[in-house]
């Protein structure tokens, strides 16, 4: 698959949807490294679904769930800041918090398939296989996790069952 590169604002959620501010801190972001943007680009997903697909995405990099390979040595928060900004820990808890919601929001049978595409990176041919469905299945199912996790997410749209 041909790479798309974009340089997006680095904030302290991550990247950011724009590009970097004048002086600002940017990260170079493969757009085309998402299961979900490859299935976008081939109009098998609406925009309503790709949006919930990347907001679950974002919330499960928020909640810093990935298995990490090395010890963290970021600073200890001993003070409130009393300025009322969530303190990273209460950030990577909220985020916790929608993710968890949007995947009982999707159900049971549908959470699996969100998880390893969206959030794990998964291709769909992998997901099928991981879960033992028929082939070509797993992008059905998809498409009506991610429905019902846009529900979750209040994300605007018109009709949710028609792509793009």
């Amino acid at each position: 698959m041909r790479q798309q590169w974009v340089e997006r604002e680095l904030t302290a959620e991550g990247p950011g949807q724009s590009g970097p501010r004048r002086g600002g801190r940017s990260v170079t972001v493969n757009l085309a490294e998402s299961p979900l943007t490859w299935l976008h680009a081939r109009g098998h997903l609406s925009d309503r679904q790709y949006a919930a697909g990347e907001q679950l995405r974002a919330d499960w990099e928020r909640a810093q769930l990935a298995p990490s390979v090395t010890m963290r040595w970021d600073p200890v928060r001993v003070s409130g800041s009393g300025d009322g900004q969530l303190t990273p820990g209460e950030r990577q808890l909220a985020a916790r918090a929608r993710l968890d919601g949007a995947l009982a929001a999707a159900g049971p049978g549908l959470a699996d398939v969100l998880w390893r595409v969206a959030c794990a990176g998964e291709g769909l041919p992998a997901a099928e296989k991981a879960l033992r469905w028929p082939v070509r299945s797993g992008k059905l199912v998809l498409g009506l996790a991610l429905d019902r996790v846009a529900g979750f997410y209040r994300v605007p749209g018109g009709d949710p069952s028609s792509p793009t």
